[in-house]
């Protein structure tokens, strides 16, 4: 046992061991630098500078930039910053459908035309099958509604009368309300028609009669047409759109804001559909046509 011990003892004393080394001069032999050292001072100082460049190389590719040079890491900024301006370019081309199909309604309506509906106009899913869905009702179901419907039949709360605030009112519910200025006293010489695309009212008058708006507003459009002459469009609060057709002159341009009896146009006979001095005036409300004498008194 005393013999297998002596060999560790011999190593741990190699290791031990001081040795000196000496930079000097080589053509004067003079002494620049000395160092004691010993082998196990080497392998420790070894050993820790080996740590340090481990921990340093692991701290540049976790928190530093410099990692994205490093092959397979990925910029997770880059990518984030990529994702969203994704989304915005979808936003922004939505955006551009919208007002591009807004702008072709308005130029529709000003034509006379039936106008595009946004919602049958996007494609539609095929890919499923809606036929083959059938909804049953089951007993326990049908009970309940039973029981709900016989406790409200005779429940003439207010509540109950009151509009939904959440429910998206009705046409006759929102601008009826409003106090309309007629534009144009004078004989309603041809109706409101849907079924014949005359979605507006005639209105026969002297000449030279002054045109009014109807409620406070922008025009949106101020120019001439061949089928309806000199045109005048006027955007109101809430989605409601005034048209005024077949003027002699112009008062107000594209951009001016108006007031609810301000002249903007005076009664003329231009155009290639006109026949006669008379204001063709129509009311839009939510892109669609509404019958301007259930409002306005002419």
């Amino acid at each position: 046992m005393a013999e297998e011990a002596k060999p560790q003892k011999k190593w741990l004393i190699k290791l031990k061991n001081k040795y000196r080394l000496v930079v000097m001069n080589d053509d004067t032999f003079e002494e620049k630098l000395s160092f004691r050292l010993s082998r196990l001072n080497v392998f420790v100082a070894i050993g820790s500078v080996s740590i340090l460049l481990v921990f340093l190389t692991t701290y540049i590719i976790a928190f530093t930039p410099l990692r994205e040079y490093i092959p397979g890491y990925t910029n997770l900024k880059l990518n984030k910053e990529s994702y969203i301006n994704a989304l915005k370019i979808d936003s922004l081309q939505n955006e551009v459908k919208s007002r591009e199909l807004y702008l072709k309604n308005l130029k529709l309506i000003f034509e006379g035309k039936a106008i595009i509906d946004p919602v049958n106009n996007q494609s539609k899913d095929t890919s499923v099958k809606y036929g083959n869905i059938f909804i049953v009702k089951s007993k326990e179901d049908s009970i309940l509604r039973r029981q709900i419907e016989s406790e409200n039949k005779y429940d003439l709360s207010s509540q109950d009368l009151m509009l939904d605030a959440t429910e998206a009112p009705s046409v006759n519910t929102s601008i009826s309300s409003f106090f309309y200025f007629t534009p144009l006293k004078g004989i309603v010489i041809n109706g409101f028609d849907i079924a014949k695309q005359h979605y507006g009212v005639d209105i026969a008058g002297k000449k030279d009669d002054v045109i009014k708006s109807v409620l406070n507003g922008t025009v949106i459009f101020s120019n001439w047409t061949l089928e309806t002459g000199y045109i005048i469009g006027i955007q109101h609060q809430h989605n409601l759109i005034s048209v005024y057709k077949h003027n002699s002159a112009l008062l107000k341009k594209l951009g001016e804001n108006v007031n609810a009896g301000d002249a903007i146009a005076f009664i003329g006979n231009t155009g290639e559909l006109s026949s006669g001095p008379h204001l063709h005036f129509e009311l839009w409300y939510n892109g669609n046509p509404v019958n301007p004498t259930d409002y306005i008194p002419f």
